[in-house]
């Protein structure tokens, strides 16, 4: 096949290259520049997108042998994900940029313009699996259950999948530097991106702020409705958060507090005990099916709320245009805005059912 190698700099995409070109398909790499303004270096393992990760991706392309392009996708990728998650956090949700991105520019913007131009699939270092039953694509969870990354992939549609290659998804992480430093790849030892890409320094909140402003309102006891300090903004605080509340006081019971639930008309942050952050129920718009099937009856699963953790047996069934999951057990910290990604049950537990994003949730008796 002609398959287009999406490059970020890093080890991972360019071992899922690597093995593109050995199993004989016609490859070229693209690396994309998503910063208007990118810096020259990377500082550890802060950041990405810089011109030092375009000059790894391309030192890599050169290894392998296969022509090397950047494509400028900073427009596109601000409108889509840096607006997006601006606008998410000033409306009290909070978002995964990195969901986001792999929805709206890898595998939309990248992988549409990739088919445009010829190209048969995209291939990327994600760590997940990808099989066929009955002629449909179907999203698996990958051998390295620590670097596992197909709930970041679950809003992929069935079409996106048939035209996306994941060659990294039945390995481990230390076998991939392996084979890395086996070809002669550079990159074989650059330490893992992690945070938020377009916030290098770490401090989310002070993103927020230089973008959003100060928006003044009260923090409250869930409980009581007593006034316990204030704040510069709901943006500032997500739920299920325990650090940086800024409350002088501690609880009459001297157990942490943590956020229950933001108002940002009010601006009203409410806080209380770990036990008030469990829910039972969780409520889910705009579904996706990554094997093109959607539930047709009541069915059990189980489900993740963040990227590392989150799981609880549910039962889950589409209600008009919502999905409803009705959690077995249950579950801590799940904010409006977050994706909730469905699995098989158990024993497998490894092929994504489909996946919604969180609109509402509601502590019920189990």
């Amino acid at each position: 096949m002609r398959v287009l190698a999406a490059m970020s700099g890093g080890v991972d995409s360019a071992v899922a290259a690597a093995r593109a070109v050995a199993e004989g398909h016609d490859v070229t790499g693209v690396h994309l520049a998503l910063s208007a303004k990118p810096g020259t270096l990377r500082t550890g393992s802060r950041g990405c997108c810089t011109i030092e990760d375009s000059h790894d991706a391309r030192r890599a392309a050169d290894v392998l042998g296969i022509p090397f392009y950047i494509w400028d996708l900073a427009e596109r990728f601000t409108e889509d994900v840096v607006e997006d998650f601006v606008a998410e956090y000033s409306a009290g949700r909070t978002p995964n940029p990195c969901m986001r991105c792999n929805e709206k520019i890898k595998f939309a913007a990248l992988l549409d313009k990739a088919i445009a131009l010829g190209f048969d699939a995209v291939c990327t270092g994600h760590y997940a699996r990808l099989s066929t039953v009955d002629g449909a694509p179907e999203l698996r969870r990958s051998a390295d259950g620590d670097k596992d990354q197909s709930y970041v992939l679950a809003t992929l549609t069935e079409e996106q999948l048939r035209h996306s290659m994941f060659p990294l998804g039945g390995s481990t992480k230390p076998a991939v530097r392996e084979e890395a430093a086996a070809r002669g790849l550079s990159v074989a030892e650059k330490p893992d991106s992690h945070d938020i890409c377009f916030i290098p320094d770490g401090d989310t909140r002070g993103f927020l702020r230089s973008k959003i402003g100060e928006r003044p309102g009260q923090l409250v006891d869930d409980a009581t409705g007593a006034v316990l300090g204030e704040h510069a903004g709901v943006h500032g605080f997500t739920i299920g958060q325990r650090h940086g509340l800024g409350i002088d006081t501690p609880a009459p019971d001297g157990r942490p507090r943590y956020v229950l639930a933001l108002e940002p008309v009010s601006g009203t942050v409410r806080v209380g005990s770990g036990e008030r952050l469990e829910v039972t129920s969780i409520t889910g718009s705009r579904a996706s099916w990554p094997s093109g099937r959607p539930l047709a009856e009541p069915t059990e699963c189980v489900v993740q709320v963040r990227a590392h953790g989150g799981l609880a047996p549910a039962l889950a069934e589409v209600v008009d245009d919502s999905l409803l999951i009705h959690l077995r057990e249950p579950l801590r910290g799940v904010a409006p805005g977050q994706t909730a990604v469905l699995y098989s049950p158990s024993p497998s537990g490894d092929l994504v059912l489909g996946a919604a994003t969180i609109t509402a949730t509601a502590r019920t008796p189990l």
